[in-house]
Parts: structure tokens; sequence; C-alpha cells
């Protein structure tokens, strides 16, 4: 079934209703026949179907995506719509082919009897285990369209997160980018036409002149093979990120301890830890289960293995406080609240505030670290390209001296 459903297709309809009121719309099926008798089915006359073009790739499917379509579902069943309907509504609406076709899959698999929970797992790139596990525990409690509502939550969180520390490292990077590129045009193609025109000076050029102008000449006749060099150091460096949990847990740990990058991505990991925590605790998972996918939601390395280890204490019987304390990694505030939370019985609610505070701190400090970088930044490549230029106007001031 599920099968059949990732092979349906787009389509655009024209068509007039009983009362005779022109209307259009698109509708996934597997052929213009099907479409058209759906259309019959539901008392429109289709005028006109046809079947939406892919002129360009699928596209991938983003945690954005998975975020909207956790929110549309939830609110469409909070709406009182049938779970089969809203995937149906959602499936169609997405301007997303890939995404279509995952909606549609899943729909598929639905209607063949199997849960929205197994469904989802079928799904294991899209639909990790925390969200897997809330929506076993909604089916389970009778309570889907509140678990959703939860899911739906800590997704738009989550990604606001993500989505704050990709603002605080965009810009940075973006300047340094532009002032290599601006350098290595100066390097490359300004800076030889002054070489060849201080050929003919008759004078010692300043030292600083010929500082510029041997680093042209070397970028010149050496920059392919440290264009080579850079290759492979990327390379190198995406593989073993990627293959080696320790090279991983070494940047990790490097990038905590960086001046304000570092206590923007620490705060980050403690407010995907709360919120996470949060969001298992009120869905009525055991502590020790929510640990477990709390763990792969921190977005860190270091933290994951750190509440791998608080898992494996709590396990034996040990308070949540106690373990965050002897782990040495999470602020004396979210600590405390933690201990409220175990003492009052309201740990997600504890959670929930704590993950409030840090996500606005992360907030404040994305904005207080663009304010800071902008100047810098902008004075760091007013004086790379500046001094660039100004090596190459010493030697005519020079000569102007003379001559006057």
């Amino acid at each position: 079934m599920a099968e059949a459903a990732v092979k349906q297709f787009a389509f655009n309809w024209e068509g007039t209703d009983r009362r005779g009121k022109r209307i259009k719309g698109k509708t996934m099926a597997v052929s213009e026949a099907a479409v058209r008798s759906e259309l019959r089915r539901q008392g429109v006359m289709p005028v006109k179907i046809r079947k939406q073009r892919n002129l360009f790739s699928e596209g991938k499917i983003t945690a954005g995506d998975i975020a909207i379509f956790s929110r549309q579902l939830a609110t469409m069943m909070a709406s009182g719509v049938p779970l089969v309907q809203s995937m149906e509504i959602i499936g169609t609406g997405s301007e997303n082919r890939a995404m279509q076709k995952l909606v549609m899959s899943i729909k598929g698999s639905v209607e063949g009897g199997t849960s929205l929970a197994d469904s989802l797992a079928q799904h294991p790139l899209h639909f990790d285990d925390l969200f897997v596990n809330l929506v076993t525990a909604g089916e389970q409690a009778g309570a889907l369209e509140t678990l959703l509502d939860k899911i739906a939550i800590y997704k738009e969180k989550t990604e606001s997160i993500k989505k704050k520390i990709k603002k605080a490292l965009f810009y940075p990077t973006a300047v340094m980018v532009v002032a290599f590129i601006v350098t290595a045009i100066l390097l490359i193609f300004v800076i030889p036409q002054f070489e060849s025109m201080f050929s003919g000076f008759g004078a010692d050029l300043p030292g600083f002149t010929l500082m510029v102008i041997n680093l042209s000449v070397f970028v010149r006749t050496k920059g392919i093979f440290l264009a080579i060099g850079a290759g492979a150091f990327v390379s190198a460096f995406l593989y073993f990120k990627k293959r080696s949990a320790k090279f991983r847990h070494f940047l990790d740990r490097v990038a905590l301890k960086l001046p304000i990058i570092g206590e923007i991505l620490t705060k980050a990991a403690v407010a995907r830890f709360a919120r996470t925590l949060s969001t298992m605790f009120a869905a009525g998972v055991p502590l020790v289960e929510a640990l477990h996918s709390v763990a792969g939601a921190t977005g860190n390395i270091v933290y994951e293995q750190a509440t791998l280890r608080m898992k494996e204490e709590v396990a034996t019987g040990q308070r949540l406080q106690r373990s965050m304390e002897e782990v040495d990694l999470f602020p004396n505030m979210a600590v405390q609240m933690v201990a409220i939370g175990e003492e009052s019985g309201s740990l997600d609610q504890m959670a929930a505030k704590v993950a409030d505070f840090y996500e606005e701190e992360v907030d404040n400090a994305v904005d207080s670290m663009s304010s800071l970088l902008e100047p810098l930044i902008m004075a760091i490549l007013g004086v790379l390209v500046g001094g660039l230029v100004v090596a190459m106007y010493l030697p005519i001031f020079k000569m102007a001296s003379v001559v006057s």
C-alpha cells in the first residue's frame, strides 16, 4: 500500500461544483483517471486535469519541513479532522515533491492498518526515536492530538535554536570568505600590474611593498598547491568528522571552549536537553527511557555522552539532579530547577522553564555577538584590503617626495 502511494503524482485540476461554481485544486493520485473518478465522487465535474510537471529535482526533506508537518498535523487533528484526511490535505498541499511522497507513503501505510507510530518508524531518516516514541505514547494513552501538539512545539523550538546558531555563524563566515576572495583577486591580478610598473622605478622599494609583491609571486606560482592542500584538508576534515566519534568528540569539546561561540553552543545544548526532557516526561515516558532520546537531541556529542552516563546512574536509583552535578556540564541554575522539579513532582514544567530561559539566552547572545563582531570584522577587512592598497602606493608617495 505504501509502495503504491509512493508512485502517486500531483495533478492540478479545474472543474465546477454542484452549484456550477468554478473551482480548482491539486490532488495526489496514480493517474488522471483516478483523479477524475475522485472528483466526481466529491460532486465536482472536472473540466481540465493536468499532471504537475517536475521541472527541477524533487528537492530534499529538511528538519524544517518535518516541523511544519508536525504543526499541520497537530492543528488538523485538534480541529477534529480524521488522521487519514489530514494526511491527504498535508500531502497534496506541500510544495516539496519529496515531502509529498513521504506524507502520502505514511498515509497509505496508515490506511493499510498500521499505527501512525509504526508508519513513521518506517522513515528513520526523517522521524527519529524521539518523534516515534512520543507518537506511540499518544496513541497508547488515547491523547494523540495533545502529544502531536507537544511534538510540534518541540520541533519549532528546536528549529528556532538551530536557526539562531546558524545566524551567529553565517555572517562572520560570509565576510571572511568575501575577504579571502577579494585578497586573492588583488594578489593575482592587481599586484602584478603594479609590479611591472615598479620594475622601471629605478629606486629601492619600501620593505612593506616588497613583502606584498613577494606574497603575490608566491600565490601565483604556488597557489594551485595551496588550493589542492586546502581541498584535501577540508575533505579529510569532513571524512573524519562523519566517521570518527573521537574526532567529533574533540571538535565538540573544543567548540564549547571557544570564546563567545562556546557560550552560545553550551546554552543551546542545555536548552535542547531541557526541552526534550520536558516533552518526553510530559508525555508519560519513563525518565530512564526519556534520557536515551534526550541524549541524541542535545546536538553535541559531549552532552550526548554525558546524558547517557546520567541515564545509567538514574537507572541505578540515583536522582537526576545528582547525576547532572557529577557530569559537571550543566549550569547551576538548570541543576537547581531540575532538583525543584524532582522534589515537587513537576519535572516536566521545571525543565520547560529551563528551556525557555536558555532559549532566550541563546537569542540574546546571538544578537550581542552580531553587534560585537560586525565592527570587528569590518575593521579586519579594511586593514587587510587597505594594507594591500597602501603597500602598492607607498613607492608612488616616495617618488613624489623625491621629485618635490
